[in-house]
């Protein structure tokens, strides 16, 4: 399979994302303060962004409290499902989207995007020994099925890539990973630094990085597209922090591929 440019796979992420679908939790609204910033998440992305126990941690939860610091303001984390995020945002039930979304056109549409801190790409999540045994034609080959986290960037890019492969839908990477070590499915597929935790934490149990490559994009922040004061603060501090090696120090703390 070749690999994706930018601007092809930026395109046909327009499918179902410009319409955001209402169903789902919402969380309980917290007023707008110019003393607090409230970050909108879905924690179930890990190492950028999840739960430990009550505690939201990861990448995007450093991130978001040295941003709160340095801007003089207090943290709130918002957890809601991932569809509901940016319908949160407009609707100012949150100030910033910092969940692992990619920069696509669609959204920009809809949100502002910080300047970009991080490039990945949507890659697979195998069961070792089958390492080479999908390289050649995956919709044909993964019999099983495809698994990957609905509305995802790897959701949209198996919709238009691979039409006809059988994909299935699981809430979390965790739980995909899970349905490969029971061979429900052949391959996970997911953002890059997702795939590397799990391999991490799967390796014993037999599951491993795939060799493919199935597209680059870069992550970014979500904010309003009126709040331009908000949008270059987040803006300086992502310049600072890049300057001052904090943003390597956290993504390389998280995810150590990147070393």
């Amino acid at each position: 399979m070749r690999l994706l440019r930018f601007t092809e796979w930026v395109l046909f992420a327009a499918v179902g994302i410009l319409a955001g679908r209402a169903t789902g939790f919402c969380a309980p609204a917290i007023a707008a303060d110019p003393g607090v910033l409230r970050v909108g998440v879905t924690a179930n992305a890990p190492p950028m962004i999840f739960k430990e126990g009550s505690d939201f941690t990861g990448v995007e939860a450093d991130l978001a409290r040295a941003m709160a610091k340095a801007l003089g303001r207090k943290v709130v984390f918002v957890e809601e499902k991932w569809d509901n995020l940016i319908d949160a945002l407009s609707d100012d039930r949150i100030d910033i989207i910092m969940s692992s979304m990619s920069i696509t056109l669609p959204r920009s549409y809809r949100v502002a995007f910080s300047e970009p801190y991080l490039k990945v790409g949507q890659i697979t999540l195998i069961r070792a020994q089958e390492k080479w045994d999908y390289a050649v034609n995956l919709a044909v080959q993964a019999k099983r099925g495809i698994g990957v986290k609905p509305g995802t960037i790897g959701d949209l890019l198996l919709q238009q890539e691979l039409p006809r492969a059988k994909r299935k839908h699981f809430s979390s990477g965790d739980d995909g990973a899970k349905a490969l070590l029971k061979k429900k499915i052949d391959l996970f597929v997911g953002d890059a630094p997702m795939i590397w935790y799990l391999a991490g934490q799967y390796e014993a149990k037999g599951l491993a990085v795939g060799p493919l490559q199935l597209s680059e994009e870069h992550l970014a922040w979500a904010l309003p597209r009126s709040n331009h004061e908000l949008l270059n603060q987040v803006n300086a501090f992502l310049r600072s922090a890049r300057a001052s090696g904090q943003l390597n120090q956290v993504l390389r703390r998280w995810i150590p591929a990147l070393q």
